[in-house]
C-alpha cells in the first residue's frame, strides 16, 4: 500500500524498469546525504505527511492485515468475503497496482514463508500447500530450484536473510 499511498503511484509501472525522480524529489538535496540519521528523519517526517493528507481505504488495510497474517494461505474467495470486496474489484485494484493477480502475490508468499522450513531441512509443505507436489512446484516456478536444491545450498543469500532471526 505504500506505493500508493506514499509515493502516488502504481508499482505496475515500474516493473523491469526504472524512473528517474525529479532532483528535488520531496525537497531532497545532495547535502541531505551526508548525514543518514537526518536522512532517515527528513524521509519519516515526509512519510508521514504524505499519509496524513489523506484517509486509508479501510477495505484495503483489512485486505493487508489478512493476506499478511495468513501468510498468503487464503483463497482470493475467502480474502473477498472476509473484506466485503468483490473477488473482480480486488483482482483489477492487484493487477493495476502491482502488475500481478492476487493469487499470485499470495504464492509469493506462501513461498517466503516456507524459508524457515527448507532452512531446517524440511521438505515437505508444513502450511499453505496442498500437497508435496504442490510445494515443490511452487518453489520451483519462484526460485528456480527444487527445495532439496535450496536447502543444500547454505550461501544462497535470499534464504540467508529471509531467516534471521526476529530481534
Amino acid at each position: 500500500m505504500a506505493t500508493e499511498y506514499i509515493l502516488h503511484e502504481s508499482i505496475s509501472e515500474l516493473l523491469n524498469s526504472a524512473k528517474i525522480l525529479p532532483a528535488d524529489f520531496w525537497n531532497f538535496n545532495i547535502e541531505d546525504f551526508n548525514d543518514f540519521k537526518k536522512f532517515c528523519e527528513k524521509v519519516s517526517f515526509q512519510i508521514k505527511k504524505e499519509l496524513s493528507t489523506q484517509k486509508t481505504d479501510e477495505r484495503k488495510l483489512k485486505l493487508f492485515n489478512l493476506i499478511y497474517s495468513s501468510k498468503g494461505s487464503l483463497t482470493v474467495k475467502e480474502f473477498s468475503e472476509k473484506v466485503i470486496w468483490s473477488e473482480r474489484q480486488i483482482n483489477r485494484y492487484f493487477n493495476r497496482q502491482f502488475g500481478i493477480s492476487l493469487k499470485s502475490y499470495c504464492g509469493i508468499l506462501r513461498f517466503r514463508a516456507s524459508f524457515q522450513h527448507i532452512k531446517e531441512g524440511k521438505l515437505f509443505p508444513e502450511e499453505n500447500f496442498s500437497d508435496q507436489s504442490h510445494f515443490i512446484r511452487e518453489i520451483k516456478k519462484l526460485s528456480g530450484f527444487l527445495p532439496k536444491e535450496l536447502s543444500q545450498n547454505k550461501n544462497d543469500r535470499f534464504i540467508q536473510f529471509s531467516v534471521l532471526p526476529k530481534k
